[in-house]
């Protein structure tokens, strides 16, 4: 699992390879204009889509003299679980943090919603 955690970030690390997904989520699309938005060789934008196979996250399909490339979703998943166990932990309540500073250290706390004086 670790390996493929890995191969999955650090494909998405690089903004190239997330703008590369963000067009293949429109529709598939050959090699040649995967590359047109970008300012990079297609040699250099064949290495990024390498990676993103690798990782699972796109494949490639060859149709006659044309290399065509598909988002695969399902490659997300392992990492989308992962993400998901943090979304677990409690969130923190800035407020009630500020309030009890505030008493800590015998400052008057600023007043927010939950601390203004009802008039």
């Amino acid at each position: 699992m670790a390996a493929s955690l890995d191969l999955v970030f650090s494909a998405l690390a690089d903004p190239t390879r997330r703008a590369i997904l963000a067009l293949l989520l429109e529709d598939d699309m050959a090699v040649t204009d995967v590359a047109e938005p970008f300012d990079m060789s297609l040699a250099a934008i064949s290495k990024h889509l390498g990676v993103l196979a690798e990782a699972g996250l796109i494949t490639r399909d060859r149709r006659g003299r044309v290399t065509w490339c598909q988002l695969e979703p399902e490659g997300l998943r392992e990492a989308s679980v992962w993400m998901q166990g943090f979304g677990q932990m409690e969130g923190i309540d800035l407020d009630a943090f500020e309030r009890f500073l505030a008493r800590e250290l015998g400052v008057t706390a600023p007043e927010g919603p939950e601390t203004a004086p009802e008039g």
